[in-house]
């Protein structure tokens, strides 16, 4: 089993930090009673992948090109664009 073991104590003192360390960080937990491991907190889905900038032009070419549709979608973002509501003052 892999994970860092944490009494039962610990790990209801530190829940929402431990939380956070498997959402963002992708670490798991073994939790200790009595001397025995009885429950496992761990990611549910795979942690968050950061990437570069150095990476982005690749990423971009990856994403599926628009297509026929393309120049409907432009004008529909520029008739949004050009026709939002005036707001009022102090807003």
């Amino acid at each position: 089993m892999s994970g860092k073991k944490i009494s039962a104590t610990e790990a209801v003192r530190r829940f929402s930090e431990i939380l956070s360390h498997v959402y963002y960080k992708g670490d798991s937990y073994k939790v200790v009673r009595g001397g025995k491991i009885v429950a496992s907190i761990s990611p549910a889905f795979q942690p968050f992948e950061a990437k570069t900038l150095g990476e982005l032009k690749s990423l971009l070419a990856a994403v599926p090109k628009l297509g026929a549709e393309s120049q409907a979608f432009e004008s529909d973002i520029r008739d949004a664009r050009e026709n939002q509501p005036v707001l009022p003052k102090g807003s």
